[in-house]
């Protein structure tokens, strides 16, 4: 089956905000087309606009101008509502720092997302424990978060991200708190969810997870630029220190 191109499709994306007077730029006329079942990774130093795009394309935040397509969807035009129903059935998100619930255990963490959409509670808890049997962490059950090591509660996070077997699945930095090992442990993870038919987009400032994608985005102040504009800028300040 050939890919959709246009499965994530922005045009013209802006995202501005005002600190202290200053407008700030995030986005500034982004135009990007990801096809469907495809791994991005979106690369660009802090401030660079890659976390505003994910949150953006997750629906998690508002553009000031411009129009974001998923799957079809305009995102850009649907009420609170709407866009709370489409990420509950089409997206799963995973964040850098977890944002697992301190107070629940491993397997209520997986589960508690399933409660908006209605399902049973015996339902939730069989389909948490089949999640946490995936990632390797059918013994940590009903261990707190605090009970974990950080690449414990990331696989937990990513077991949460998959409970409503979504479609596109957003990763924000999952690496960085992580130690080399686990890290490499949660590209892998998301490597399989690619090859298990979703379509995935990471951002990162990690290099080893290019060699999982099959595109590549690279961000520079809020902008879109080709790997060669990227790797110039990224390159400057060892020349600058070497005389290169």
């Amino acid at each position: 089956m050939n890919p959709n191109p246009s499965f994530i499709r922005i045009v013209g994306l802006q995202r501005r905000y005002e600190m202290g007077g200053t407008i700030v730029r995030a986005l500034d006329g982004v135009d990007i087309d990801i096809a469907e079942r495809t791994f991005t990774v979106v690369m660009g130093p802090s401030g660079s606009g890659k976390s505003s795009l994910l949150y953006l394309l997750g629906g998690l935040d508002r553009p000031t101008a411009g129009e974001i397509y998923v799957n079809g969807e305009r995102l850009d035009q649907m009420d609170e509502n709407a866009l709370a129903r489409f990420r509950r059935k089409t997206m799963g998100f995973i964040f850098q720092s977890f944002n697992l619930i301190s107070s629940m255990t491993a397997l209520e963490n997986v589960a508690f997302p399933m409660q908006f959409s209605g399902t049973p509670a015996a339902r939730r808890n069989e389909r948490a424990k089949e999640l946490l049997a995936q990632v390797g962490l059918a013994d940590r059950a009903q261990h707190k978060p605090s009970e974990l090591s950080g690449g414990q509660q990331q696989r937990v996070a990513v077991a949460r991200a998959l409970v409503n077997d979504p479609a596109l699945v957003f990763a924000d930095e999952p690496t960085g708190n992580l130690d080399t090992q686990s890290g490499v442990t949660i590209m892998q993870m998301l490597a399989d969810l690619h090859k298990s038919g979703r379509t995935v987009l990471v951002v990162t400032h990690d290099p080893r997870m290019v060699r999982f994608a099959t595109n590549k985005i690279f961000l520079l102040d809020g902008k879109a630029v080709s790997e060669a504009e990227y790797q110039a800028v990224a390159l400057e300040p060892l020349q600058a220190n070497f005389g290169g």
